[in-house]
């Protein structure tokens, strides 16, 4: 099951009417990661007014909870929760500390705040597209391996960790339902002249810039 979630922890602030809007945005693994995360903030933030908040994890079905701590009902945890629902990030809590400006800014006003404050942390957070994925650990000649580092290329394949001795190994990862067709393919390419063992399925995350991030989330939970 593909699912997009924020590579790293980031903060970014907004002010509206003299009231000050920190966002945080965390990337989370389960529910008491999600409670610790959110403790830490309010300790950091024990002076604000409010630390709103509203946080998704789980593949398939996944927990939802969010708080508006102390503003109005409906006007700040829910906005934000539907930011995250809006914009299909799994897997992360977003918490919108609010320190009050002297200005009130009626529920309608605080609505389009806290709404604002987690869509621009959600779309300044580096993002990971992620999906359960398998290792294929390939060994070849010398003298295939130029004609495979063309082929993998041309399809947009990237090689990891590329060893030179007396043969040639590198890893390739594919999701895990195209293994058996991507085996195929790699014997094909080569008449056969190719070993690949296929390692267990893993979630991972591709980042932005194309690199690898393993761990995005246990591969036993859905």
């Amino acid at each position: 099951m593909k699912f997009t979630t924020p590579q790293l922890e980031i903060t970014v602030e907004t002010t509206e009417k003299k009231s000050r809007f920190i966002t945080t945005v965390v990337p989370i693994l389960g529910v008491d990661e999600a409670e610790q995360a959110l403790a830490a903030i309010r300790e950091k933030h024990k002076g604000a007014n409010h630390n709103c908040f509203a946080y998704r994890v789980g593949l398939g079905v996944p927990i939802e909870r969010f708080s508006d701590d102390g503003e109005p009902s409906g006007t700040a945890g829910r906005p934000i929760l539907e930011v995250i629902r809006r914009q299909q990030i799994d897997n992360v809590l977003v918490v919108v500390t609010r320190y009050f400006g002297g200005i009130l800014l009626g529920a309608n006003g605080l609505v389009r705040a806290y709404a604002d404050g987690a869509s621009q942390g959600l779309s300044a957070a580096p993002m990971l597209i992620c999906d359960l994925m398998c290792t294929l650990h390939v060994t070849c000649d010398y003298g295939i391996y130029g004609k495979l580092e063309y082929t993998l290329g041309q399809q947009g394949i990237v090689m990891y960790d590329k060893t030179f001795t007396d043969v040639v190994a590198f890893d390739i990862v594919v999701p895990e339902a195209d293994v058996e067709a991507q085996v195929a393919a790699l014997s094909e390419w080569t008449n056969g002249q190719v070993k690949v063992d296929v390692l267990p399925a893993e979630y991972m995350g591709i980042a932005q810039d194309g690199s690898l991030v393993r761990g995005v989330w246990p591969s036993g939970n859905s």
